[in-house]
């Protein structure tokens, strides 16, 4: 209990401070940036306090860390130079006087508390592990790296789309953007569900369940999917783009007839 405690206060300490760097910066969509680093620290700190030394504890905090540091680089690099993120401005607009402490906590303090949720499979991981890797780990590994292509990749194209001139305006509809119209987070939720499968060689491995559930409900539900549509649902090339383009699963276009 003291191994989660400790890695809980660290988390608090962590997104306080972020707090206090979105008030000096003015925005606060370094949340976005926070979010990937916060992952890796926690890998790590974890992986220190439970004396952790296999090789299947390595492999998930060496897979936590890159993605968490793309994650954030990417972010970093998509915000620099622009104003706030739309979300947030908006939500500067809604929340009138209270929005510095709703920020605290519905922005930062819920997100730590949902990264850790999330992180669980890992946590778990660094304190029961100690056994060699099996087939369950490589299938998971599997699993994770086909979600990091599909996250990886499709942030990359649909960066090389927006820095175009001519694609202003426009939807991205290319590359695994044709299968998909949200490869980056069909990604993002099935590379997590890899680290679950890493996770059932430990005890009570499969209780971490929680973690990829939480993260498939987010972007399915909550603050992924559903708030970008309702941007996107503003381009007049969005609706056909949805007829043709599964939501999140990848899949082949359908054919729209002409008739």
């Amino acid at each position: 209990m003291k191994y989660y405690l400790i890695l809980a206060l660290l988390l608090f300490g962590y997104m306080s401070l972020w707090f206090v760097i979105s008030l000096v910066k003015k925005r606060n969509d370094v949340a976005d940036v926070a979010w990937g680093l916060g992952f890796v620290l926690l890998a790590w700190v974890s992986f220190y306090l439970s004396g952790a030394s296999g090789q299947r504890e390595l492999m998930v905090c060496l897979l936590v860390s890159i993605w968490g540091l793309r994650l954030a680089w990417h972010i970093y690099g998509r915000n620099k130079g622009k104003a706030e993120d739309y979300r947030y401005q908006k939500w500067r607009k809604e929340w009138g006087k209270s929005f510095y402490l709703r920020s605290y906590l519905q922005v930062y303090l819920l997100q730590g508390a949902l990264l850790f949720i999330i992180l669980l499979p890992v946590l778990l991981i660094n304190k029961n592990s100690g056994t060699s890797p099996g087939l369950i780990d490589y299938i998971g590994l599997s699993v994770w790296l086909f979600g990091f292509y599909f996250e990886a990749v499709g942030d990359a194209q649909l960066a090389r789309f927006t820095k175009d001139p001519a694609n202003k305006g426009k939807l991205m509809q290319s590359g695994l953007w044709a299968y998909t119209r949200h490869p980056n987070y069909f990604g993002e939720v099935a590379l997590w569900w890899g680290i679950w499968l890493i996770a059932l060689a430990v005890p009570n491995g499969v209780f971490a369940v929680v973690g990829p559930l939480t993260i498939t409900f987010l972007i399915l539900y909550v603050s992924g999917i559903p708030m970008l549509e309702i941007k996107m649902e503003e381009n007049p090339g969005f609706a056909e783009y949805k007829r043709r383009t599964s939501k999140f699963l990848p899949w082949p276009p359908r054919t729209i007839s002409t008739r």
